[in-house]
């Protein structure tokens, strides 16, 4: 039988804020468990909720970048469970008349082709605490410092149909929070995660499945790989006649695989109802207006102004645009020098990325910013540099501290231009080698490498390549 696999996904994206959602403690990363802990985050007696203003700006961004209905009139509700890091034994989220609904955003296949995912809604919500297991003896400790962090919750529709859709629906997601600034996006400490509902139905059914939701997976890869075990244990459990069971699992990436948690839980039974401690949010137009006239230049846009200012291939631009920080030292080496776009593009998706990559560091804690990487690219474009020399100068830039004309000088890489010199060296060269001139001359064009080897080989690899192609065929022929 031929399955067809429906999913969708639900990211829980931490808002920026300095203080919490609802009251004015600390949501900074990283203090000493319980020390951003507020008499709200506590649900100590008599303590009330006020409700940070500056959540629901960032939420109505989000609303209008994905083309959203924003609503002039929310509600907060409580969501009712026990669990030790909820000291309230509720949540305070939005359920029946959430912030923004009814969204959406195109994604790009792998054939080119774009393909539009509805996001059914995005509320705002608080944050639990964290449960420490690990650092106790038999016992469990209750860290609340996240109890109160504001985020907003987006749910799509169950319109992605493989893992790497929903790889890529995630990753565009990700990039229009950084982009607007709403959210640092970084999984590594919880700022965006996500849950995905799974299901698999024959091809050509229309009814859906049954779903599992697979809990709290903080990395592009693991969602990938967790949606990919998962779609091949359910079929394996209908293939064999068994049924699937709606239940909460969770991705365990040591051994790649979903266990399950505990049986998967409708609306009804968090018995959801308003939250008496809180008003309804109204919004003027007067606000929606000043955040329309605001709001910055998004991915796609950023894309096209890439493709039509600077001249970019699509995949150049789309690769440049992946993320605002790298987009944004892409302009900043250009705004440096008289740079050619495309050296700048090459450079910053190839050298530049891939020491990234290799350090696992972010752009901005790159050690060649965008002022001495444009200066090596200076070199390259004045023909101070070859591009092999250049390799070597942007590794000593990375492991030092001196600059490009330093390492140029002490490394004695400049590139031989001189074209007198050049010239007695490939009179010599040719000279040297009759037989390969003659074999040149009798059409086998193959040689024309050998004669650059050689010339290559008696400048010591300083000679402008550019040059060296020139002047041997004015000599060859």
């Amino acid at each position: 039988m031929q399955w067809e696999t429906v999913i969708g996904l639900e990211i829980h994206c931490q808002l920026n804020t300095q203080t919490k959602i609802f009251s004015g403690a600390a949501t900074a990363y990283g203090a000493e468990p319980n020390t951003q802990a507020c008499e709200v985050s506590l649900a100590l007696p008599g303590v009330l909720p006020v409700l940070n203003k500056e959540v629901v700006r960032k939420a109505v961004m989000f609303g209008l970048a994905i083309h959203a209905d924003i609503a002039e009139h929310s509600v907060f509700e409580r969501k009712n469970y026990f669990y030790p890091d909820l000291p309230k034994a509720y949540q305070i989220s939005q359920l029946e008349k959430p912030i923004v609904e009814h969204g959406q955003l195109d994604i790009m296949l792998d054939d080119g082709t774009p393909k539009t995912i509805g996001i059914t809604r995005a509320h705002l919500e608080e944050d639990a605490g964290k449960s420490l297991h690990d650092d106790f003896d038999g016992m469990t400790g209750i860290d609340l410092n996240r109890a109160g962090t504001p985020l907003i919750e987006i749910v799509s529709e169950p319109d992605l149909r493989s893992a790497r859709e929903a790889v890529a629906y995630m990753r565009k997601i990700h990039a229009i929070v950084q982009y607007l600034d709403i959210s640092d996006g970084n999984m590594q400490e919880g700022s965006f995660r996500c849950d995905a509902n799974v299901s698999v139905r024959p091809k050509g059914e229309t009814k859906l499945g049954t779903r599992t939701e697979l809990k709290n997976i903080n990395s592009f890869r693991f969602v990938e790989r967790a949606i990919n075990y998962e779609v091949e244990r359910q079929i394996e459990v209908l293939e064999s006649g068994g049924r699937v069971v709606q239940e909460t699992r969770l991705y365990d990436a040591d051994d790649d695989s979903t266990r399950s948690m505990r049986s998967k839980e409708e609306a009804n039974d968090y018995r959801y109802f308003p939250d008496p401690d809180l008003l309804p949010v109204v919004l003027d137009a007067s606000l929606l207006a000043e955040l329309q006239a605001n709001m910055p230049e998004l991915p796609e846009q950023k894309q096209q102004r890439f493709l039509e200012v600077y001249g970019l291939s699509v995949d150049d631009a789309q690769q440049l645009t992946a993320t605002r920080a790298m987009a944004e030292f892409f302009e900043q080496v250009l705004a440096q020098q008289s740079l050619p776009a495309k050296l700048v593009a090459n450079w910053v998706l190839g050298e530049f990325s891939a020491a990234l990559n290799q350090n696992a560091i972010e752009v901005a804690d790159s050690p060649v910013n965008a002022e001495r990487l444009a200066t090596l690219l200076l070199r390259i474009s004045d023909n101070t540099l070859s591009s092999k020399s250049a390799k070597q100068v942007f590794q000593a830039l990375w492991n030092g501290t001196q600059s490009v004309d330093q390492i140029i000088a002490e490394q004695g890489l400049e590139q031989m231009s001189d074209t007198g010199e050049l010239e007695t060296i490939i009179q010599q060269v040719v000279a040297a080698n009759p037989q390969q001139v003659a074999q040149y001359r009798a059409g086998k064009d193959k040689v024309f490498g050998f004669f650059v080897g050689q010339v290559m080989k008696a400048t010591k690899g300083k000679a402008n390549p550019q040059q060296v192609n020139q002047i041997l065929k004015q000599k060859l022929s």
